[in-house]
């Protein structure tokens, strides 16, 4: 990258984000499927900000950041081969929270809670997957926030 490529890409505080504003998964069960994040997101003091009855539920702070929906093209919802998506955590404590529930309410374990920096420090990790099969990595770097 050339030093005219790094300036023009520098983030710029006045700007919004140019990273993706949601992310969403498939659910072949919407009513199960909500159940399993409004307990999970809880965790986070996240709820529910849009509801799409038998379509899709949303939640977030104020606006979208995480969706579960049925397909728009009616077929069944299938897990993506690669994909995952990723919570940030106040503090590892938190982690091991939401992957204790997330086992609790049904998911499946994909790597327990601990450090895995390459000097056994940060970042800190857990996987899991939910009950339809859908990756998340949820994780925290550095000190734990207050």
């Amino acid at each position: 990258m050339n030093e005219r490529a790094i300036a023009r890409s520098a983030p710029d505080a006045q700007q919004a984000r140019g990273l993706p504003s949601h992310s969403t998964v498939g659910t072949n069960d919407l009513d199960a499927a909500s159940a399993f994040y409004d307990r999970l997101f809880s965790i986070f003091g996240i709820g529910r900000v849009l509801v799409q009855p038998g379509r899709a539920v949303y939640y977030g702070h104020q606006t979208l950041e995480f969706g579960v929906i049925k397909p728009f093209d009616g077929a069944p919802a299938t897990v993506g081969n690669g994909g995952m998506v990723a919570f940030e955590a106040r503090s590892r404590a938190q982690i091991d929270e939401v992957h204790a529930a997330a086992l609790a309410l049904g998911g499946l374990d994909e790597g327990a809670p601990g450090a895995r920096g390459p000097d056994g420090g940060d970042p800190y990790c857990a996987y899991f997957r939910d009950p339809e099969g859908n990756k998340f990595l949820v994780y925290h770097k550095g000190p734990d926030a207050e």
